[in-house]
């Protein structure tokens, strides 16, 4: 270990040595500024060079003959010289463009990428940003990751409408979701609080595979996906959507920012949909789709202020479903198999940023509270839920020495008090979760990681502790190894998590003590840029390991008439391999592949089996064209899935599925869309499931939905088939603001 310690401590000592230049690039035509993304620097010796991100950042390795001149250009801005020399090791330059004034009335910007992994980030962050989700229909949350290979959406049962992610091969539980780092889609939203929020309120989505930094919290076992919305002074000042498609689903959407004050300014979000035609296309006498209205409104506030700055606003939504049989109506008494679910929610949150003398400090405290009920009826069964919670994190930011070495530490604190009832299955339960952090941030020349720890006491299952580890090594000015190791824990909330499991026959056998799920995530991912073609390319492979402590299984293979729930006695594991390319061939098309392998293991009965519904193998296409007026946008997207094991199931009172009764098919998903842009028009037409891939008889026993074998969770494809939707956008841009107003906000 003193060698290990020796050597590592030779390394660091020589990486700093050599030293690296970092900076914020900014283009001002005198009366403002702003950063410039895909600005470009250079140092002419050493030939070593790097683009700017969204936020105007840069950093190169400085090369070990110094001094060495810096060049830094933008189009349609003077270019820019800087000596660099060894005193100049770590100092973060502000480097300001001034416009070149040849042709002040073109305005000349850099093309964003829609779709990106973070090169300044510690942590493998993949980024979506607004032109990823205008690629598809994106109506909802649930359909953002359409044009995505990390993130698998996937339909629960045939009657609902719920959908579920999944990354790595497990069940979205495992996965933490925020809303700008604020818990999100947690208790009674984790069925079907997907659908709930608008794809047209949402700026960005990262998602981080493996366990997150331990400000966030304790939960991310498989990843983190956090959502940001759109921000006040950012946003349109006024934005309409509206939407359509040939089942009769019909949208409409409403985003408004504007100031208030000098430092105050607020931004609306309104939603609208109704489905009210009923699909029946294989006739089986049931819905296809569920009938149904949506109705959310959001609104937020942001405050700038000279030592402080805050955010608060509130999300509501009304969601109301009904399916099952065609002729089941809410609210009449027949005899009829129906579905109806009723969901009511609001939270408010605030969000405070102090800023001390000293720099580099600062401390910021999230609050958020949340109230929720579900209503759920599958057949005869009735579920019927209640969700109240409060949320806080306080965050102290600050360095030790120099920018090189951060710290992060704070506390939070949960309180959840959650009933849900399924007949006479009472798995409620109140809980007060406190906790504390520490985390350490060292960036280095090339290498940079972020280590900490996390201890959590909950009130009913004592303490927890989740430490957490990730690096980044920059093997060269274009390619990055990351690893990352941690612990993640959650408590089951086996009734709403599963509670698609009640649109079947079978009966539940509760488990007899619930226990806290527990997880070690271990990976890496290395990520390498390069020139295809004379143009820009990159190429990043990852590879995951979650072992499980202890784990709540649902087994459906034991009793086919029977849903058991126990908790780990054995093995339980997951192996997610995933290899994405991306290049752009000519110019303004990009062509990004994927191919994705999961291996999701656990043992059942004593026998180690791969998990249901998950397939094994899945391949990803995507191609993006766009004209070079940007007047027209085209976008393709096959998603190929492979077999998975199917759980077995009683067709009759002698007859049950077998051999290949108990795998799925192999099938493939095609989506389309094109897009017009006509000044502030947007119209856009597109396709889904262009293949009409249907899953045959999704439901069994669909003629006797009361009897024993009746059985709609059986999904592991499609259910309806090919699908045609149309749009438009219209949106007002703010007016610009001008350096005086900045100054002064």
């Amino acid at each position: 270990m003193k060698n290990l310690g020796l050597i590592l401590c030779c390394l660091l000592l020589y990486f700093s040595a050599q030293g690296q230049v970092k900076g914020v690039v900014f283009g001002s035509d005198r009366k403002s500024k702003e950063v410039l993304y895909g600005a470009k620097v250079k140092l002419l010796k050493g030939k070593i060079g790097a683009i700017t991100s969204e936020d105007g950042r840069f950093e190169l390795i400085l090369p070990k003959e110094l001094p060495d001149t810096m060049v830094v250009t933008a189009i349609g801005y003077e270019s820019d010289t800087i000596v660099v020399t060894k005193d100049d090791r770590f100092i973060a330059f502000e480097i300001i463009l001034y416009s070149d004034q040849l042709l002040p009335e073109v305005i000349i910007q850099a093309k964003r990428d829609d779709h990106s992994i973070s090169r300044l980030k510690i942590l493998y962050v993949e980024n979506l940003g607004s032109g990823e989700l205008k690629k598809a229909a994106c109506c909802n949350l649930s359909e953002s990751f359409e044009t995505n290979a990390s993130v698998d959406v996937n339909i629960t049962d045939a009657v609902s409408g719920a959908k579920k992610i999944h990354m790595m091969g497990l069940d979205g539980v495992y996965t933490q979701i925020q809303m700008e780092n604020i818990p999100y889609l947690k208790g009674l939203e984790s069925s079907f609080g997907l659908n709930s929020m608008p794809g047209t309120w949402i700026e960005s989505i990262q998602i981080t595979k493996g366990s997150g930094n331990v400000v966030n919290g304790y939960e991310s076992m498989a990843g983190l996906v956090n959502i940001e919305l759109k921000k006040p002074k950012e946003m349109e000042a006024v934005f309409l959507n509206a939407y359509t498609n040939r089942f009769g689903r019909a949208e409409v959407n409403m985003n408004s920012g504007f100031d208030l004050t000098k430092r105050l300014s607020t931004g609306w979000f309104v939603h609208g949909s109704t489905t009210p035609t009923i699909v029946d296309e294989n006739s089986d006498g049931f819905r296809d789709i569920p009938t149904g209205t949506n109705f959310a409104v959001a609104n937020r506030y942001k405050f700038d202020g000279k030592k402080m700055e805050a955010q608060y606003g509130f999300n509501a939504y009304l969601d109301n479903k009904t399916g099952g049989q065609t002729g089941f109506r809410q609210g009449k008494v027949s005899d009829l198999y129906g579905v109806a679910l009723d969901s009511k929610h609001i939270d408010v949150f605030v969000k405070t940023g102090f800023f001390f003398k000293k720099p580099l400090r600062s401390l910021g405290v999230v609050y958020n509270a949340k109230y929720q009920t579900l209503d759920a009826q599958f057949g005869n069964r009735q579920f019927i839920g209640e969700e109240k919670r409060g949320y806080v994190n306080a965050i102290y930011d600050g360095i030790i020495g120099n920018s090189s070495h951060k710290f992060k530490t704070g506390g939070s604190v949960v309180i959840s008090d959650l009933k849900q009832v399924l007949d006479s299955v009472d798995a409620s339960r109140f809980e007060v979760i406190p906790g504390m952090f520490g985390e350490y941030t060292y960036t280095g020349p090339r290498l940079s990681l972020v280590t900490g720890v996390r201890g959590d006491y909950h009130s009913i299952y004592g303490p927890q502790v989740s430490p957490r580890l990730h690096a980044r090594y920059s093997v060269s000015e274009y390619a990055d190894f990351r690893i990352a190791l941690g612990k993640g824990w959650r408590v089951p909330n086996y009734l709403i998590d599963n509670i698609s499991l009640a649109a079947t026959s079978r009966s539940w056998v509760a488990v007899d003590t619930v226990l806290p799920e527990i997880s070690w995530n271990m990976g890496g991912s290395f990520v390498q840029r390069f020139r295809f073609l004379n143009r820009k390319a990159s190429l990043s492979v990852d590879f995951y390991h979650t072992q499980f402590e202890n784990q709540m299984l649902i087994d459906r293979d034991a009793d086919p008439s029977k849903v058991v729930f126990s908790n780990l006695s054995g093995r339980s594991y997951s192996n997610s391999f995933q290899a994405e390319m991306s290049v752009s061939p000519i110019k303004n098309l990009e062509v990004r592949l994927a191919y994705k392998w999961l291996e999701v293991r656990a043992e059942y009965g004593g026998v180690l089996q791969q998990k249901v519904m998950v397939p094994r193998h899945r391949g990803f296409a995507n191609i993006g064209y766009e004209t070079r007026d940007l007047r027209w946008k085209y976008d393709i997207t096959c998603s190929v899935f492979g077999k998975s094991r199917l759980p077995i199931a009683q067709i009759s009172s002698n007859e049950f599925t077998s051999g290949e009764q108990n795998t799925s098919s192999v099938y493939a998903m095609l989506s389309a869309q094109v897009t017009h842009v006509y000044r502030r028009w947007e119209f856009y037409l597109g396709g889904e499931n262009l293949g009409n891939v249907r899953q045959q008889n999704p439901i069994i026993q669909s003629e006797d939905p009361f009897g024993n074998y009746f059985d709609a969770t059986r999904i592991w494809g499609p259910v309806v088939g090919w699908n045609v939707y149309a749009g438009l956008r219209f949106s007002i841009k703010q007016k610009k603001r001008n350096e005086e107003k900045k100054k002064s906000s």
